[in-house]
């Protein structure tokens, strides 16, 4: 039987050069976040089932790769329940395992705690271009403080780090839950209805106003709270910068004081941002983040040229408390990492050795002339000489080699061996 070696569906194999870029854009990130004071952690990528689908991961919960219980026989009998069958899944995000670990671990940990994690993640997408059942998220938050210092740092250690990956002219699109809530509740929509409401809205920049009108009549919110809906996001839309507290209190009189004031202290330090980094930001009255969990401001990062965002992230203070029997403020950002890759194609630079060595030169000698070669840190790797030597050349060249030098076995010990570039500039 011959056996199929391409990779699982909607999963990929990396080559050197790709794993290079991945690579240099994770050191730049993990350097960046680690002057803002983040530090590393690492969570389990199995969790329990019942902490992945408790219902605030949003449409995510409806792709968790669930996993079977041990032992389990053969068979089973008619009418087993699922729920029977599972007891663990990979986890979707990095948020909700984050969540637990504070909970498990807070005792250890100072507050406020900032945490950066890096690691793979796994949603049963339907596979196409851009979208991966396995891919991996790069995240930052902050727990236990309850101010918007948190929102402000976080927005600013992100774009400061994709300014230096090399994505500038960034703009932070920045909007509110409560004030999406309050919003919603002025049209006449239900408390319980929300959550249907932003789902529709949440696909604006895809289907426009439009489609979106039609999906909120089809859930069966009336047209009168569409259109009412639809008038209060307009009014804010082409709203100034410096004047989207003011708007916000005309336009939304029953709008908490608290969240003005809030969002006039986040866009206050956006501005300050804004002007000593490569980066824009606005106030979205249409930015909704799928995720339940969000309580407070929620933000996204957009880069021109890219298909969707490049990063994003909120407050979301209820869902460590799950673990604690108590509410903790918690705010985190997601670097869309897989897109950011996409977006930087061309790997970094740097050189890399080729010891291309004859067939009858001693290995000791190989490992040697390599050894001596490594001085200084640059990465050395022997070779053996075959075929054409051009065409192993090209074939250097190809694997990332950026110069060679060629061992012979009739040159005498101790002889400098002469470097060469594989390409001539």
């Amino acid at each position: 039987m011959k056996i199929d070696n391409s990779p699982a569906r909607g999963t990929r194999d990396l080559l050197p050069a790709a794993v290079a870029v991945r690579d240099h854009v994770l050191s730049t990130i993990t350097e960046v976040y680690g002057r803002y004071g983040y530090q590393r952690i690492e969570t389990p990528a199995l969790e329990r089932i019942e902490r992945l689908s408790g219902g605030e991961g949003g449409e995510n919960e409806k792709m968790i790769f669930q996993v079977l219980r041990r032992g389990l026989p053969d068979r089973l009998e008619a009418g087993t329940e699922l729920a029977e069958l599972v007891d663990l899944g990979l986890r979707y995000d990095l948020t909700v395992p984050l969540a637990r670990f504070y909970g498990q671990n807070r005792a250890e940990l100072p507050t406020p705690f900032r945490s950066f994690q890096f690691g793979p993640v796994w949603r049963a997408e339907r596979p196409q271009k851009g979208r991966y059942r396995q891919f991996y998220q790069c995240d930052i938050d902050m727990i236990g403080e309850p101010g918007v210092l948190a929102e402000a740092e976080l927005i600013e250690a992100t774009t400061d780090a994709l300014n230096r990956v090399g994505l500038t002219d960034t703009t932070v699109r920045l909007s509110d839950r409560r004030f999406l809530a309050t919003l919603a509740a002025e049209a006449g929509v239900a408390a319980e209805a929300q959550d249907g409401f932003f789902i529709a809205l949440d696909k604006l920049d895809k289907i426009g106003w439009d489609g979106v009108s039609e999906e909120l009549v089809r859930r069966g919110f009336p047209q009168d709270v569409v259109t009412a809906a639809r008038d209060r996001i307009e009014a804010l839309g082409e709203t100034p910068a410096e004047k989207v507290a003011d708007m916000l209190g005309d336009v939304l009189p029953t709008l908490p004081q608290e969240v003005v004031a809030d969002l006039a202290t986040t866009t206050s330090c956006l501005s300050q941002i804004s002007a000593e980094q490569a980066v824009r930001w606005e106030f979205d009255p249409t930015l909704v983040r799928g995720m339940g969990y969000y309580t407070g401001q929620i933000f996204e990062v957009a880069y021109p040229g890219a298909a969707g965002s490049v990063a994003g992230g909120g407050r979301y203070d209820n869902l460590v408390g799950r673990s604690l029997g108590t509410d903790v403020p918690a705010c985190g950002f997601s670097i869309g990492f897989e897109r950011i890759v996409d977006l930087l194609a061309a790997p970094p630079s740097g050189q890399r050795l080729a010891v291309l060595y004859d067939a009858d030169v001693p290995t000791p000698r190989v490992l040697a002339a390599a050894r001596d070669l490594r001085e200084g840190n640059r990465a050395v790797a022997p070779v053996r000489r075959s075929g054409k030597f051009p065409a192993q050349l090209k074939r250097l060249e190809a694997a990332g080699f950026t110069a060679f030098v060629h061992l012979r076995a009739d040159a005498e010990p101790g002889t400098r061996l002469e470097e060469r570039l594989l390409r001539q500039e």
